[in-house]
């Protein structure tokens, strides 16, 4: 596949920080018609940027799903695996990306209609896979996820051109207020916030494991709170949340006995593929983010 860069890039990864712009495109791409969402659901995910439902999987499908994750994150095959990312201070796994290519079960459920149909009506269209991961906070000592909008990252690091992209975030745990679950800034994916700083060769190696480029400065992050508050997404295991991939959001480490763990299915349409990075510099490698548009089925 041919790449090429014909859109306009939202500017980011410069040596002043730039200025917080206005999005461009429109958050909800589809309508009521198009899939299960209601007019209430797409008015609160346009609003909000976020949509969660509790208990969207059964209690058999989390234990089955817990035990394909955990099998991959112990796998000693994949010891040293690029797509295992440890801990920046330790041992522990904190990520395992492309698992829908690792496990046969995870590929199952990134097409199931209850998280397939809701990025479709929400992108307008059909979706294929960006990225996939695990995401696991280990009890005690779970590190960070720094504040961040991933389609910034995204954008120029991947080079997805447009703000079409929606995460679904599967609880393979509780997800309570104090072991370090997902924060939302509502709203902010209304606004696109550039970052300082050049992005270095092969990024990845470092951001992943600890993200320091690619992050809003305190002053644009202390605004974006004070106009629109945190909320922190919590709920059972088995619940699902949908973001919008401008969404400015983090957690904070896991110092409770009480582990965290959650699947994240990114869903981009298939008709806002990638390009060459808009920051210039090489793609990432396929395991993070996918570079040819196979409709989810």
């Amino acid at each position: 596949m041919s790449l090429t860069t014909h859109r306009t890039a939202y500017i980011s990864r410069t040596e002043v920080e730039p200025p917080v712009v206005a999005r461009r495109e429109p958050v909800v791409w589809g309508a009521v018609d198009d899939g299960p969402l209601d007019a209430a659901a797409l008015e609160r995910y346009e609003r909000d940027g976020f949509l969660s439902f509790e208990d969207l999987l059964g209690d058999d499908e989390v234990y089955r799903l817990v035990a394909r994750v955990e099998a991959l994150a112990t796998d000693p095959a994949l010891r040293d695996d690029p797509r295992v990312i440890r801990e920046p201070d330790g041992d522990d796994v904190r990520s395992v990306f492309e698992v829908h290519r690792l496990d046969p079960v995870l590929a199952e459920l990134t097409a199931d209609p209850r998280l397939a149909d809701v990025a479709r009506q929400i992108v307008g269209g059909e979706v294929y896979l960006h990225q996939t991961r695990v995401n696991r906070k280990p009890p005690l000592r779970g590190r960070e996820f720094s504040w961040h909008s991933d389609f910034e990252t995204w954008h120029h690091e991947d080079g997805i051109p447009e703000m079409r992209t929606v995460s679904a975030v599967v609880s393979l745990s509780e997800n309570r207020i104090d072991n370090g679950s997902l924060m939302i800034i509502p709203g902010s994916h209304r606004s696109f916030v550039g970052c300082a700083g050049a992005t270095p060769d092969a990024h990845h190696e470092a951001s992943l494991r600890r993200q320091e480029i690619g992050t809003p400065s305190d002053d644009a992050l202390t605004q974006l709170v004070h106009d629109h508050g945190i909320e922190t997404v919590t709920g059972r295991a088995g619940s699902v949340t949908f973001f919008d991939s401008n969404c400015m959001h983090g957690s904070n480490g896991n110092i409770t006995p009480f582990a965290r763990c959650n699947l994240f299915f990114v869903y981009n349409a298939v008709d806002n593929a990638p390009e060459l990075p808009f920051g210039g510099t090489a793609p990432r490698p396929e395991h993070i983010a996918h570079r040819h548009p196979v409709p989810v089925r």
